[in-house]
């Protein structure tokens, strides 16, 4: 496996003047590691595997090839990116527009589970090149033959550890399965499980593996606290937080839809601009919420794991784990919220019971995160204290 610590400028790459008029457009000369390491194999129509960090400019690495490989006079669909939530769906859309808006002739559709199926019905009437979706959906479409694999020359499977964690294996495999003309297949995944080297092992040939570490530069500088308090008490220690250390914009993190409900309600009668999304929540209220809190909107976004990774969002002043996560990633996954673009970012995980502490024990050790114990002063600011 390669290790890339340091980007490349995207002018090196032998990219298209629409490209790079589009890179530039969003501000980049340079690149990241990752899209260093994925960008050339990729555009050569080789196999990858990618291990790196989130928020190191995967979608880039993965989408600059794909339009570049796009034939716009064909109304056949030529790639596919698989996704595990309809968020990072969405997410991974909106950016490889951007990429796209300088290419004539290329098209997107956005296949997910919660919205009317009609609408995507109408929306893959278009023709479009690049088919991005979750596993589930994309299979429901397949089956009603409202899209076809026959001309598919790329497939990439994003978070494809978390894809895999969630189940959707089998529908992975029956997609691949069913694209008999692939040529390359993409990888990428904060962590390499035995489940993505098995679908390695079966789906690609001789892959460029390439590796990129948490650095100063690509890992996001966060602060990190564990707070200790009363259950009863845990809604009230949020407000103080909120009001002491003058938060303007926060998510915070439940385990269960109940808690996600409840502490929303709490949250409210306290006179605070507050919402929340979990899985029961119908699609297009998920989006409204979303969008209300990227637009400033909402000072306070509550939420269960299901958005920790669709959240595009740069500006999060600080999340909190109402709950500790049950899996060592979603800490990190969670945490990633905040921090984004080199700017500083603060977590607060709150604590009340032996079961959490020795939780969160573990993943600071598993996940080697600094966690610093901490107490809120009377004016509601948090100031670390001694480990006992």
């Amino acid at each position: 496996m390669t290790e890339f610590t340091q980007g490349a400028p995207f002018d090196t790459f032998g990219l298209s003047e629409a490209t790079l008029r589009a890179v530039r457009n969003k501000g980049y000369e340079i690149s990241t590691p990752v899209q260093a390491g994925c960008i050339p194999p990729m555009m050569e129509g080789k196999d990858v595997i990618a291990k790196a960090p989130t928020g190191t400019g995967k979608t880039m690495a993965f989408g600059i090839p794909i339009i570049e490989r796009i034939d716009p006079e064909s109304e056949a669909v030529q790639a596919v990116i698989l996704a595990p939530t309809r968020e990072l769906a969405m997410q991974i859309t909106d950016e490889m527009r951007e990429v796209a808006v300088c290419h004539e002739g290329v098209r997107l559709v956005c296949l997910y589970g919660g919205q009317p199926i009609g609408k995507q019905i109408n929306a893959l009437k278009r023709k479009p090149q690049i088919v991005v979706a979750t596993p589930g959906r994309l299979s429901d479409h397949m089956k009603r033959r409202t899209v076809t694999m026959g001309s598919v020359k790329t497939v990439v499977l994003d978070e494809a550890d978390r894809m895999l964690d969630m189940g959707f294996i089998h529908d992975v495999t029956r997609i691949l399965d069913k694209i008999p003309h692939r040529e390359n297949l993409g990888m990428f995944s904060a962590t390499i499980s035995r489940e993505v080297m098995d679908i390695s092992w079966v789906y690609q040939r001789d892959p460029e593996e390439i590796m990129v570490q948490a650095t100063k530069e690509n890992k996001p500088d966060i602060l990190q606290y564990r707070i200790e308090v009363d259950a009863e008490k845990k809604v009230e220690t949020i407000v103080r937080i909120l009001e002491g250390e003058q938060l303007e914009r926060v998510i915070v993190f439940c385990n269960t839809k109940g808690s996600t409900q409840r502490l929303t309600k709490f949250l409210e009668l306290r006179g605070i601009d507050v919402d929340c999304i979990h899985g029961d929540i119908p699609q297009k209220k998920r989006e409204a919420v979303m969008a209300k809190f990227r637009e400033g909107g909402l000072r306070v976004f509550v939420a269960t794991d299901v958005a920790s990774r669709g959240i595009d969002v740069d500006d999060v002043d600080a999340v909190f784990n109402f709950e500790v996560p049950e899996e060592n990633e979603y800490y990190v996954h969670r945490i990633g919220r905040t921090g984004r673009a080199k700017r500083h970012g603060v977590a607060y995980t709150l604590l009340s019971d032996f079961p959490s502490r020795m939780r969160l024990n573990d993943i600071e050790r598993n996940t080697r995160n600094q966690i610093i114990p901490a107490q809120l002063t009377e004016d509601g600011h948090v100031v670390a204290v001694e480990k006992k």
